[in-house]
């Protein structure tokens, strides 16, 4: 059963950093693209930043310059370094992944979520 366990949400005030992980187990055969999305309340998720099996990359507008999505394959694990964080990141950040099933099926899989605050 595939999981996906994040880690490094938390409080932090306005301009600080912090680094979320995900990391995927389980039943993996060849993982596609991972992303972060996030979720304030009263409003939908939104894409925060992908990025796909070659390397490439792509962010939301409001975070761009600020956080960098990374990954290490080697690992199943995606990064996301956020920068200069400012209290409209507050949110709950949560991991995502298509993954490839030997058998060829992609199915797409979610984090439980992390908080992040940022105070101001």
């Amino acid at each position: 059963q595939v999981q996906l366990v994040e880690s490094g949400g938390g409080l932090v005030q306005l301009g600080g950093s912090l680094r979320l992980s995900c990391a995927a187990s389980g039943g993996i055969f060849r993982l596609s693209t991972m992303g972060w999305y996030r979720q304030a309340p009263g409003k939908q998720r939104e894409l925060v930043a992908g990025t796909t099996s070659d390397g490439s990359t792509n962010y939301a507008d409001s975070v761009k310059g600020r956080f960098t999505i990374s990954r290490d394959n080697a690992k199943n694990t995606v990064y996301l370094q956020m920068n200069s964080l400012k209290p409209e990141d507050t949110a709950v950040y949560y991991c995502q992944a298509e993954i490839f099933s030997r058998l060829g099926y992609v199915y797409n899989y979610w984090g439980q979520g992390t908080q992040v605050t940022v105070s101001s």
